[in-house]
């Protein structure tokens, strides 16, 4: 078996190659045969939000560059219905206070990640929303898109093809299109 990965952040670049993991960079690759990343929340739908850890447009374009992506998470992240969750953008630093204002009519209250001090690898800042409507995600990701200066967000719609959660140590399987078990 050869491995190789594309990491979707600077540090887990780091911690792969120091443990031997030969790194692609993925300016490079133009395809990826299989992701496996955690999530925030993730519904029976296989709809996810990601980024917490402040990489979801790097994380978005290896997913959707991938055959395949899977799911890793504990029971506390699938839920119902998302909303729970921050809900992570992606903002250019040039155009803040205008996306600040844009994303405050789409949720109760907009977070500056870090307190506005918080970067993304790709220099960028990130907008925690609290209290957004996830009644309907695929309007909320186009609505997040239309908007000029938002790079990214961290709406997964259909990037996720199976989940594998851990409840009380047993393992269930969603899989997009199929039954779960």
């Amino acid at each position: 078996l050869r491995l190789r990965a594309v990491a979707t952040s600077l540090a887990s670049a780091d911690r792969a190659a120091a443990l031997g993991i030969a790194v692609l960079d993925f300016a490079d690759t133009a395809a990826v045969d299989l992701t496996i990343d955690g999530a925030d929340e993730i519904d029976g739908a296989l709809v996810a939000v990601k980024g917490a850890g402040g990489a979801m447009l790097r994380e978005k374009a290896v997913a959707t560059a991938s055959a395949r992506m899977v799911v890793i998470a504990d029971g506390a992240k699938r839920v119902e219905r998302l909303g729970a969750a921050k809900l992570p953008v992606e903002v250019l630093p040039f155009a803040r206070a205008f996306v600040w204002r844009r994303l405050g009519a789409l949720c109760e209250r907009v977070e500056a990640r870090g307190g506005g001090g918080y970067r993304t690898d790709n220099g960028n800042l990130v907008a925690d929303l609290r209290g957004w409507d996830a009644s309907d995600p695929a309007r909320l990701a186009a609505a997040l898109q239309a908007i000029p200066g938002v790079v990214g967000h961290g709406l997964f719609l259909t990037e996720v093809a199976a989940a594998y959660i851990a409840i009380d140590g047993v393992v269930t399987r969603l899989e997009r299109g199929e039954r779960n078990r």
